[in-house]
């Protein structure tokens, strides 16, 4: 194809990902490595050479007998280009590279082509100490490093200035929240650093302690001379929590349940199992209970990870976990959690037939929520007790010594309490309808408030 030069540059084998077929370098020690550049910058490429020093670049004229020519340029950009000497045998044009970093644009019939080689020597990565800042951050470790990845420049053809990342790796360990089995589990993991500019590093904070190993960079993994630093050990201070609630589910067909409710809660009394679990560095840890969403003054603390609690009263309460390091610095504040309990009710039905159709009113028992406190007593007519219970949720099945007492009518008497405060005292009469014995009647009856 004629009039479209051909930049060849020799392959690193070893870094594939960074290294073209298009641009050869003489008189390098190691291969070069190519880092794409935005189509904005107007550069065919980024080149990276161990040093420049001695370097010829060969490029590939699309024509024997084309005109080309040659101009290096610098932070400028390429309007600020000078020309430069070269040497052609045919279609092959070669060149000195110039000392330091340098951009070059390679003309052919008038079709341009520029490109940017950094020479590694002035960038050189030298692993220093790896230390830690005298403060520490709750959400970020500030690490210390003595030795030397800083930016490495290069411009664009009209003189904009960019940056290689030299993807720096810093690993360590930490802890992370599994979910399958409700822990933190440990594990490695790592962030890719740009540069290091002032000597600090800035990583996510470790939820465990930790030894830090900062490895560099990209250009000296291609060329199989990457080096590590270690840290001593750190300490974590970075404070993670994970909390859930469960709530008991009773169970009970003649129990009403919520009102226009979302979430926890509904009839009292409510039982919930709530749990946490934490970070290394969670040394105070406490659920607090309260009636004032901002928590002033919670009413009660556990400091257990885990317990039960029994929720009595009517309104909403609110729960939620904390936890603190060992100096308070840091500290974490769970989801809360709104427990509402509805206001009580109690319906008594008058009749119900136990020998009917099975399971057809076939139990006598209360319509009720929100009960704290029942008691049910139930008599025959001669005022002896038949049944009696303290669970709202237990009905009577008709019998009395394991047998079916005749139909006719009974009697109860029941005292209650509900989470509202409300204190309940009704008596009345109880109807059994024997649909054996020729009754036509539903037998549904009446509940009565």
């Amino acid at each position: 194809m004629r009039g479209i030069l051909r930049i060849i540059i020799a392959t690193a084998a070893l870094c594939p990902a960074y290294v073209s077929q298009a641009i050869s370098f003489e008189g390098t020690e190691a291969a070069a490595v190519r880092v794409e550049a935005g189509a904005s910058t107007g550069l065919e490429g980024v080149y990276v050479i161990p040093a420049t020093a001695g370097v010829t670049i060969v490029a590939e004229a699309g024509s024997a007998s084309s005109q080309v020519t040659v101009s290096r340029f610098s932070n400028l950009g390429g309007a600020y280009g000078e020309p430069i000497a070269f040497s052609r045998e045919g279609a092959t044009v070669k060149f000195a590279a110039s000392a330091g970093d340098m951009g070059y644009i390679v003309e052919e019939s008038g079709r341009q082509t520029a490109f940017w080689v950094v020479d590694y020597s002035q960038h050189t990565f030298e692993a220093g100490a790896l230390g830690f800042a005298a403060e520490q951050d709750c959400d970020r470790a500030t690490l210390t490093f003595s030795g030397k990845a800083a930016e490495i420049p290069y411009y664009s053809i009209n003189g904009r200035r960019l940056v290689l990342s030299r993807e720096l790796e810093v690993e360590n360990s930490t802890l992370r929240y599994d979910e399958g089995s409700f822990g933190y589990v440990q594990g490695n993991t790592s962030e890719t650093l740009q540069a290091i500019n002032g000597g600090t590093i800035n990583v996510s904070a470790p939820l465990c302690n930790t030894i830090f190993t900062l490895t560099g960079d990209r250009f000296l993994r291609a060329w199989g001379r990457e080096e590590s630093v270690h840290s001593d050990t750190y300490t974590a201070v970075a404070v993670a929590a994970e909390s859930r609630a469960t709530q008991s589910v009773r169970e009970n067909d003649n129990e009403q349940g919520s009102d226009n409710m979302d979430g926890l809660g509904g009839s009292a009394p409510c039982e919930i199992h709530f749990e946490a679990c934490v970070s290394d560095a969670a040394i105070f840890r406490e659920w607090q209970i309260s009636r004032d969403p901002d928590f002033g003054i919670p009413e009660l603390t556990f400091n257990e990870l885990d317990f039960d609690y029994t929720f009595t009263e009517n309104g909403t309460t609110y729960v939620r976990f904390v936890a603190n390091n060992n100096d308070g610095t840091c500290e974490y504040a769970g989801e809360t959690y709104s427990i509402f309990i509805g206001e009580s009710k109690l319906l008594i039905p008058n009749a119900f037939s136990p020998q009917g159709s099975p399971g057809v009113n076939d139990e006598w028992k209360v319509s009720y929520k929100s009960l704290v406190r029942y008691e049910c007593h139930i008599f025959n007519r001669l005022g002896k007790e038949l049944f009696s219970s303290t669970d709202p949720g237990q009905g009577w099945d008709g019998k009395y010594g394991g047998k079916f007492v005749p139909a006719g009518v009974y009697f109860y008497v029941i005292t209650a309490e509900g989470a509202d405060g409300v204190k309940y005292k009704r008596s009345g009469d109880i109807n059994i309808i024997n649909y054996k014995q020729g009754s036509t009647s539903s037998g549904g009856g009446e509940a009565t408030e």
